[in-house]
């Protein structure tokens, strides 16, 4: 199998769009699995809960579509293909990145979202506790990346 450093700007951008595909495939899976269990009922979900649901199922969605569009653009355009290709690849946003956790941090986030919204349709003090951890990752890398970029 090809790593993924050895691979052509262009052919990551397709990766990353069937990854985006995958993620809202499974935020579609998450919302009809709630649906059909019978799971967020308004009679025991917090307004927060509920809340913070909606906005990590349909922000979720929007923003996948949203990455999806922007991508297939940039494979359809070279001259910003390259540009986006150089923003990437600039060693202090790299370093950044890095820093602030990197991509298993982007992950743990990508998890906890889904924790989250799974949580808030069926059990408050897990949606509570799952909230907390994701709001402290959340801070974390915030704190992580503002104070290595004041370097």
């Amino acid at each position: 199998m090809k790593g993924f450093q050895n691979r052509t700007y262009a052919e990551k951008l397709r990766l990353r769009i069937w990854g985006l595909w995958g993620l809202l495939l499974a935020l579609v899976a998450l919302m009809v699995v709630v649906g059909v269990t019978g799971g967020a009922d308004s009679r025991y979900m917090t307004p927060l809960a509920s809340n913070v649901s909606r906005l990590v199922i349909f922000g979720g969605m929007g923003l996948a579509v949203a990455r999806i569009v922007h991508n297939k653009r940039l494979l359809a355009d070279g001259i910003r293909r390259r540009e986006q290709m150089d923003r990437e690849l600039e060693e202090r946003r790299q370093y950044l990145h890095d820093k602030s956790g990197g991509v298993v941090l982007d992950i743990l986030l990508v998890l906890l979202l889904f924790l989250n919204a799974g949580a808030a349709a069926y059990n408050m003090p897990a949606f509570y506790t799952a909230f907390a951890v994701l709001v402290t990752a959340v801070c974390l890398k915030a704190g992580a990346y503002w104070i290595y970029s004041r370097r």
